[in-house]
């Protein structure tokens, strides 16, 4: 293995230079990079929300009022069509998902029938049933009576339809505020994700959002007082709105729409000439300009109402007729009002009015400190981990250095060439795979010194190192890559920052290992030609023989109790749950001036009649996190809170960053979390099945069960906040936790098959000691990772990398002292290998031949 082409030699180090090339412009300033030629790579990764600060807020559509905005379009069309045909009706109302009317005179129906056939004519055609899509089903449940009922089909038709143009609206709304390379995305089939970085005012790009800006002419209904109209019964074809005024006036208002901002082709935010108020002023097409001045003729002296959203903005009197297709809107409004009714009324109005269901906003501030924070971390744990190689393989820890540089060159490559978002989970992720990357190279070089103690040459030793460890390496990052693809599809946001990150990670890491390391290795072997391995400090003796199955029941034992109190305190402890998966609001605040006062915090919202309130001191002085619990009302409550907290508190305090998820998504986060945990145990168990015995792959299971647990039992003791990133912590420790528990299991396998008499317990022994310096070395190196992590990478993920932490250090237990165990408890025997192995050899030399 230890043999090289000159094709494959340039292959290698082509890829490393391409990845070096491509990762490189991440180290300069955009300034260096737009002096370079313009044939040089330049691009550099995307950073996401939680470092360069901005918005994420997911939107949804709301069915129920487009359902019933369609079914009001229903009874106007039924009442203008009947009218039309001049056929007599009474009854025209509507109940849940139909509308109906009666039809007074029986010789009528056919006719009525015909004249509103257009309603029940396809809207669509069938993308998958080759049918069409109807929107309206006509029936007659007695004579006389039609009933118009909206189809499942129809509604989802108009959900699809009205999705794609909101996308478009706020597409246009978001381009309006001049921001730079916003996302803008569609999410299932109701939802739309904005994500906006950069943002300065994440309030004002919310109250652009939050409108539906449906913005319409209506004339004042001036025959009878207001005042009687509320407290009796409005005359037919009017409605009582109120003004956007305080106090607000109410103003009787006809229903019929004489022009809508459908008609509107611009709109721009200036000054009235005489009283130098900010107005907005507006300009129809051609039918608007008619339909207004036909309007505004006919009726001077009334009053009409400028109406957006059902509220009144202004209602002035007609003094002339209005011709030029022009005018201009006041109400009371700032220069910033103005100017954002002018961008909602440019960029149109929405078809259904769209709820946020979750926000997610960090202020630059706090995305610069945590850029700042990872960038130092991920030094320290660079400076420990590169130290700690060549401190113990020497020269060889040198070789394995040079790799994991180029293998980290190869993941920002790979990450920039492929767009993805860097995201601080991701840092967390780069640095990660540092820790675990050297695991391949501490595998191959502890199994060539195994094979240098029993006899061979180096250059034996290297080559059969490097084969014997091939299969252990891809088995254990298999497991660990599934538990990253699994997170990436289930989870969100920044997590999947961190499962993309941890994936290609542990590609790199298998290719630089046995391409990279390899070729290194035998260029040092061809120039140097020693004649004895390099030495480093040696930190785990020598065949060892550590009886680890005599304390296989006092560690059964232990865990079982651990494990079972878990268990119980899970059931009748309220875990620490965060908003991911409760709902409510966290919101985390910096001090102006001084060092804050979370009394006075706590003591300003509780008169707010927030609920549960918790102020929480973190990092520097003056840094709080304000926690409030779910509302309980609707996913529009929790914006309430976050306004009502910005309002009480922006004087004193900078907002860095907020979190709003409601009861809508946290639902969805939580069962989410759940499946993905059990899924990627699922695939593992098959994974290991096919690859092992079936003993292997329940007991690689269960000890993964045993550390999940574990895990979880750390949050509850602690009470830390459990997350979305709490799931991702989670899903990594069982990641470790298989990868450890098949590389002894390999061994063990290998074993079995050596050692065919030797007692079970006794294999098991020689396994996990054979074994040991490679797990207390990838142990040591994954946790200085870690742990410069958790010193230094900042408050957002302290929990998930002490969760992490405590999963790796269980994870190296449980692979020692309950992985093995428990194939003394399913009776595993060398036996079982024997008999496999009979049958393959039986299946190679095919039948045997029979004489004539």
């Amino acid at each position: 293995m230890l043999h090289f082409t000159r094709w494959k030699t340039i292959l290698i180090w082509l890829t490393v230079a391409v990845g070096v090339l491509f990762a490189a412009p991440n180290l300069f300033p955009q300034s260096v990079l737009n002096s370079l030629p313009d044939w040089l790579p330049k691009r550099q990764m995307t950073l996401g929300l939680d470092l360069q600060g901005g918005s994420h807020i997911l939107l949804q559509l709301d069915r129920n009022d487009l359902v019933e905005e369609r079914l009001e379009t229903t009874r106007n069309d039924i009442r203008a069509g009947l009218r039309d045909a001049r056929i007599g009706y009474t009854g025209l109302s509507g109940t849940g998902n139909s509308v109906q009317v009666r039809i007074r005179d029986a010789a009528d129906v056919q006719k009525a029938k015909d004249a509103l056939a257009n309603l029940t004519a396809p809207v669509a055609a069938g993308l998958f049933s080759g049918g069409s899509i109807v929107e309206l089903e006509l029936d007659e449940p007695e004579p006389g009576l039609l009933r118009f009922t909206l189809t499942d089909a129809g509604i989802n038709y108009r959900m699809s339809s009205a999705l794609e143009q909101s996308i478009e609206v706020v597409g246009r709304r978001v381009n309006e505020l001049g921001t730079t390379e916003p996302l803008i995305q569609r999410q299932g089939a109701d939802r739309i994700l904005v994500q906006v970085p950069g943002l300065q005012d994440p309030d004002r790009l919310k109250d652009i959002l939050g409108q539906t800006a449906k913005l319409t002419f209506q004339m004042v209904d001036q025959s009878m007082p207001v005042q009687e109209a509320i407290e009796g019964r409005p005359p037919a074809g009017t409605v009582v709105m109120y003004s956007t005024d305080d106090p607000p006036q109410a103003y009787l208002i006809e229903t019929r729409v004489i022009v809508s901002g459908e008609n509107l082709v611009d709109a721009q935010a200036t000054f009235d000439q005489r009283t130098s108020e900010p107005v907005v002023s507006f300009r129809f097409d051609n039918r608007g300009a008619t339909l207004f001045g036909q309007t505004t003729q006919a009726n001077v002296g009334r009053l009409f109402a400028i109406i957006l959203d059902n509220q009144v903005i202004s209602a002035p009197q007609i003094r002339e007729p209005i011709l030029g297709g022009t005018g201009q809107i006041s109400g009371n409004f700032t220069v910033e009002g103005a100017n954002d009714l002018a961008v909602l009324l440019r960029a149109g109005a929405l078809p259904a009015t769209l709820t946020i269901i979750e926000e997610r906003t960090v202020g630059p501030s706090l995305g610069a400190d945590s850029i700042a924070a990872g960038q130092f971390a991920s030094a320290i744990a660079a400076v420990l981990v590169l130290a700690f190689m060549v401190l113990a393989y020497g020269s060889l820890g040198i070789i394995a250095n040079i790799a994991l540089i180029a293998n980290v060159a190869l993941i920002v490559a790979v990450l920039t060439l492929l767009g993805a978002t860097l995201t601080l989970p991701g840092i967390a992720g780069i640095v990660l795979t540092m820790g675990m990357a050297v695991d391949s190279n501490v595998i191959i070089y502890e199994r060539v010194k195994e094979e240098r103690r029993a006899g061979r040459s180096i250059v034996q030793s290297l080559d059969a190192g490097f084969s014997r460890a091939l299969a252990t390496v891809v088995d254990a990052n298999m497991t660990t890559l599934i538990a990253a693809v699994i997170l990436f599809y289930l989870g969100s946001g920044p997590i999947r920052g961190f499962a993309v990150t941890l994936a290609i990670g542990i590609v790199t890491t298998v290719f630089t290992a046995f391409t990279l390391t390899r070729w290194l290795i035998a260029m040092w072997l061809r120039r140097t030609r020693p004649t004895e391995m390099p030495r480093g400090v040696k930190i785990v003796p020598d065949d060892t023989t550590v009886p680890f199955m005599a304390w296989r029941k006092v560690a059964f034992a232990f865990s079982g109790i651990t494990s079972v109190i878990c268990v119980v305190l899970f059931m009748t402890v309220e875990m620490n749950y965060g908003i991911d998966f409760r709902g409510g609001s966290s919101i985390e605040v910096k001090a102006v001036q001084g060092a804050g006062d979370a009394g006075d915090i706590r003591a300003r919202l509780g008169e707010l009649n927030l609920g549960d309130v918790q102020v929480q001191a973190i990092g520097t002085a003056g840094e709080y996190l304000i926690r409030i619990e779910g509302q309980g009302a609707g996913d529009n409550a929790e914006q309430s809170v976050v306004e009502k907290v910005r309002g009480e508190l922006s004087a004193d305090y900078e907002f860095r960053r907020i979190e709003s998820v409601g009861p809508t998504i946290s639902s969805e986060l939580a069962r989410a979390g759940t499946i993905g945990v059990l899924v990627a145990l699922f695939a593992m168990l098959v994974y290991i099945w096919f690859r092992f015995e079936w003993q292997f792959g329940v007991g690689a299971i269960l000890t993964t069960a045993h550390d999940v647990i574990m895990v979880i039992g750390l949050y509850i003791v602690l009470g830390l906040e459990f997350n979305l990133s709490s799931i991702a912590a989670v899903l990594t420790v069982v990641g470790y936790s298989i990868n450890d528990t098949v590389v002894v299991y390999d061994r063990v396998r290998e074993n079995l098959r050596r050692y065919k008499k030797m007692p079970i317990e006794q294999l098991l022994d020689l396994s996990m000691n054979q074994t040991l310096s490679r797990t207390f070395l990838t142990g040591i190196t994954t946790l200085f990772a870690l742990i410069s992590l958790y010193l230094f990478g900042g408050e957002v993920i302290a929990s998930f990398t002490l969760a992490m932490i405590f999963g790796i250090v269980v994870g190296t237990y449980s692979s020692i002292f309950v992985a093995g165990p428990l194939l003394i408890l399913f009776k595993l025997r060398p036996e079982m290998f024997e008999r496999d192995e009979k049958a393959v050899a039986k299946q190679d030399t095919g039948p045997t031949p029979t004489k004539a």
